[in-house]
């Protein structure tokens, strides 16, 4: 079962993977996980 817990990690892990591969995409992958971590960091997915 995923948590909050083991979801943030995740998310941080593939994020760092796709800017490895993807440095052009940097401002879209960055803004993205924010919006990600702030989403449940508010609580709105579970």
């Amino acid at each position: 079962m995923l948590t909050l817990s083991h979801i943030s990690p995740i998310v941080s892990l593939v994020a760092g993977i796709l800017i490895l591969i993807f440095p052009q995409a940097l401002n879209y992958i960055v803004a993205i996980y924010l919006i990600i971590a702030g989403v449940m960091g508010l609580g709105l997915i579970h």
